[in-house]
């Protein structure tokens, strides 16, 4: 497996997120419009279980789609598609749908989308695929992976200079490479910003779980912890509500949420106040154009795997809320770790320690 790492403008992902509805299964040779899709490039995706509307993973894959579209005089059914999972015995159904509909690049959003990926591709050995968050070793399949540990790590840091109670939570959607790696950096982070911190990690064992996540935020909330980041896809909408619900009932409560994938700011909102922290960045949306824009002109990675960091400004941090005591410290922290990183000057360790 070759493997190669290209440069994103992370400023595609900061974009604000657009609320989007979900689609129902096409004819099998034509898109949602009815058009044939034989006569021009087109690329379509299909989502996790976490759905298009996730306002995180998914989502920003769809962002993505939609800014390719509009490069290219493309929309939705025109060109441009989806496909939602409702459960995961629904992806090697929807990857083979969009074959059968001849888009020319169908991707699958999410690891846990690897084995339908896999199969759909040995298969369908003349179609293009290209997967978010795995690897698929085949000649017809990109592979696009993060260093989420990077992300993490700096959220890490926002975190620990942030909390007043040295009591930090994180909660995950499905225990994974992809979200230990989160996890992994972001509690290094914490460490080297305050190693007096204090981490409680849990899992919600779902990214599609709202209710879940609220439950877990609420424990760590009243357990005394002021600061909680996920990664956790749609199940992470519980921790926003919860943060929100207990600044509604106390305002003067200094009490923060670290979003994810994309900038998660939109979520926070409770009356005057924000109690989003910042967002762990990860470059879904830019990847997905990058990826689409070379297939589109004849430069399709199959076989190989395209890695995205800090390095090649993949993954990053979002602003930093303005409410926070001391967000010039935070920011000045952010910048000397994002720093060291880039030069090689420290690792992010990638597995929990």
């Amino acid at each position: 497996m070759k493997k190669r790492k290209f440069g994103l403008a992370l400023s595609l992902v900061l974009a604000a997120g657009t609320v989007l509805g979900a689609c129902g299964k096409s004819d099998d040779n034509k898109g949602s419009s009815g058009e044939d899709k034989s006569d021009s490039f087109s690329v379509a995706m299909v989502t996790d279980v976490g759905g298009v509307d996730d306002k995180s993973f998914n989502q920003s894959a769809w962002e993505g789609l939609q800014a390719f579209g509009k490069a290219n005089g493309l929309d939705k059914g025109n060109g441009i598609d989806y496909l939602q999972s409702q459960s995961d015995s629904d992806y090697s159904t929807n990857l083979n749908s969009l074959v059968r509909q001849k888009y020319n690049l169908v991707y699958g959003i999410g690891f846990m989308m690897e084995g339908a990926v896999e199969e759909i591709a040995k298969q369908q050995t003349d179609a293009h695929f290209a997967i978010v968050d795995a690897v698929v070793d085949q000649p017809n399949v990109a592979s696009i992976t993060f260093k989420e540990q990077e992300a993490g790590f700096l959220a890490g840091v926002a975190a620990g200079k942030a909390t007043k109670t040295n009591k930090i939570g994180f909660i995950g959607g499905v225990e994974s490479e992809v979200i230990t790696r989160f996890e992994a950096g972001f509690e290094a982070g914490v460490k080297e910003a305050n190693p007096d911190a204090s981490i409680d990690s849990q899992y919600a064992g779902a990214f599609d779980k709202p209710e879940v996540g609220k439950t877990i935020a609420s424990k760590m909330y009243s357990s005394d912890v002021d600061v909680i980041f996920h990664a956790s896809g749609g199940t992470g909408a519980g921790l926003f509500t919860e943060a929100r619900e207990l600044k509604e009932k106390d305002p003067s409560r200094a009490i923060w949420a670290i979003g994810v994938d994309s900038d998660q700011v939109s979520e926070g909102v409770v009356g005057d106040h924000n109690v989003v922290l910042t967002s762990a960045l990860k470059g879904v949306s830019a990847a997905v154009q990058d990826i689409s824009t070379k297939a589109q002109e004849g430069n399709f990675p199959g076989g190989e795997t395209s890695v995205y960091g800090l390095a090649e400004d993949g993954v990053g941090l979002a602003a930093i809320n303005d409410e926070v005591e001391n967000k010039a410290d935070i920011e000045a922290a952010v910048k000397e770790w994002t720093d060291k990183i880039k030069n090689g000057e420290y690792t992010v360790p990638d597995t929990v320690q």
